[in-house]
């Protein structure tokens, strides 16, 4: 059965890119409803683009009705918000759970998300344990379906210039080998590909996708 309506959050960063790319090419989905700030420059029969206020719940209300599967890969990062922990928060807790609570009220079967390898809300690290709560409080709604991606560091090309995470990107695969699987780098591309599969599954409930189990679709997708 295909899927009618799918709405996709984050289509401009590296994974939702690639989602975005995965989502229009593949025939079970008819429809993509690609949710950003601003217009998107970019057309394809299958695509709509619905620009919202993201600090707006009842926008985020309106622009999933009628949906059936919702993707969110939202996220900021310290130099977006001048290293203000509090706008930090706005846009990865604040926005990613007012999606999490629209998946409720508007009965959506399935919601995947992109978290991180290592959240934990007890971890001193703020960015990991923002993720943790998020985690923790998107379980919390007791949703039909959710899935959370916690890929390690991601392998691909952002548009914006990040030059510790570039740096990050060309040593840290020389060395993989050796790392455990959940600290891994693994392709966005590959983490796109997990969620489209997830998406497609059969699966009903809470499910935890870590990096490891990822990294073990490399050869299956």
């Amino acid at each position: 059965m295909k899927v009618e309506r799918v709405i996709l959050f984050g289509a401009t960063g590296l994974v939702g890119g690639e989602l975005l790319k995965e989502l229009l090419k593949d025939s079970f989905f008819k429809k993509v409803i690609v949710v950003t700030r601003s217009k998107l420059n970019f057309n394809h029969p299958k695509l709509k683009n619905k620009q919202i206020n993201f600090s707006n719940a009842n926008e985020i209300q309106n622009c999933i009705k009628g949906g059936t599967v919702v993707f969110s890969t939202i996220g900021t990062t310290s130099s977006k918000v001048n290293g203000e922990k509090n706008e930090y928060r706005k846009v990865d807790f604040c926005i990613t759970r007012n999606i999490g609570i629209a998946c409720r009220d508007q009965n959506i079967k399935k919601f995947l998300v992109v978290s991180s390898s290592g959240a934990d809300p007890s971890s001193s690290n703020f960015y990991l344990s923002l993720k943790g709560q998020i985690e923790e409080e998107l379980l919390r709604l007791n949703l039909k379906t959710i899935v959370i991606f916690q890929p390690s560091l991601l392998i691909g090309k952002r548009r914006e210039f990040r030059l510790g995470e570039k740096i990050a990107q060309s040593i840290m695969p020389l060395f993989s080998f050796f790392l455990p699987r959940n600290v891994r780098p693994v392709k966005a591309s590959l983490v796109a590909l997990t969620m489209i599969h997830y998406s497609k599954s059969q699966f009903i409930g809470n499910n935890i996708v870590t990096n490891s189990k990822i990294l073990s679709f490399k050869n299956a997708l």
